[in-house]
């Protein structure tokens, strides 16, 4: 591993550990006016992107990280695949790499290796690789909220992993933590970011019954939401029940007051409540 560009940071080993985490800063805007090359060496900004109205996975990353980056990124190879949403289509997704001195001839490799294993060719529109200078590379990792150091013993970058998810506006809506990722949680946050411009009534519901937990970057069942839901449904039903009896009460001492009035027996109750029925059901 050669040495960092001359501006990188580089801290003694009691420090690393301190400064390498991420911050959640959910809610916080991407600068979209920031440059960086694509796989191709040509200039792309952040807002080219998210001009396509679709929400943004941001993944950090350095290609000739020995390990972590390499597992990440395989990990959302792996992870795509059972998605039926494809980078592209529903969304987008966007690997920088935090090492100023990688450039894109190396990006291009890493793409093409990466996108033969997610085994989706097509993707190869979505799924974008780029590469930038110092100020770009840290101005974005500060607004969501990535840090990391160099490590002079060992020669690498010191770093943890997310991914980050961000609404077609670039706001940071979701984090996704680890090597391997949930495609349940993937598809629930792209559909939660895309204000329920992409997804299916299915999505809607599990929605409903899911919840995101910002301390573990996972949606889990919430059964108190749930047991809301049946509540609801239980007091609807129960309300119209009662508002049917309610009228047909109603409708049986009006028949008994005119058949005091004229002398004629009042119908059958069984056939009022069949009458009722019937009006209910138009």
């Amino acid at each position: 591993m050669r040495p960092p560009s001359e501006d990188a940071e580089v801290l003694a080993p009691a420090k690393i550990v301190q400064s390498v985490k991420i911050d959640q800063n959910l809610g916080a805007q991407v600068p979209l006016d920031l440059t960086f090359r694509d796989e191709s060496g040509q200039t792309v900004k952040l807002a080219d992107v998210f001009a396509k109205g679709k929400p943004v996975l941001l993944s950090l990353v350095y290609y000739k990280c020995p390990g972590l980056c390499t597992m990440t990124l395989s990990g959302m190879a792996r992870s795509f695949k059972p998605l039926e949403f494809t980078p592209g289509k529903e969304f987008e997704v966007v690997t920088v790499s935090f090492d100023p001195t990688e450039g894109p001839q190396l990006a291009a490799e890493k793409k093409a290796n990466y996108l033969k294993e997610y085994g989706r060719p097509e993707a190869a529109e979505g799924w974008h690789f780029w590469t930038g200078d110092k100020k770009n590379i840290d101005a974005l990792c500060a607004a969501v909220g990535f840090h990391y150091a160099y490590d002079e013993q060992t020669k690498q970058y010191a770093h943890a992993t997310a991914l980050m998810l961000a609404t077609p506006k670039g706001v940071l809506s979701r984090y996704f933590y680890g090597m391997e990722y949930s495609a349940r949680d993937l598809r629930l946050g792209v559909v939660e970011a895309s204000e329920d411009k992409v997804g299916s009534l299915n999505d809607a519901v599990q929605l409903l019954c899911f919840r995101y937990d910002p301390h573990t970057g996972k949606y889990s069942f919430t059964i108190l939401r749930v047991l809301k839901i049946f509540g609801t449904v239980v007091m609807v039903t129960l309300g119209s029940f009662l508002v049917l009896m309610f009228r047909r009460e109603r409708r049986l001492s009006r028949a008994v007051a005119e058949a005091e009035r004229t002398g004629v027996a009042p119908p059958d109750m069984s056939d009022m409540a069949s009458e009722d029925g019937s009006k209910s059901e138009k």
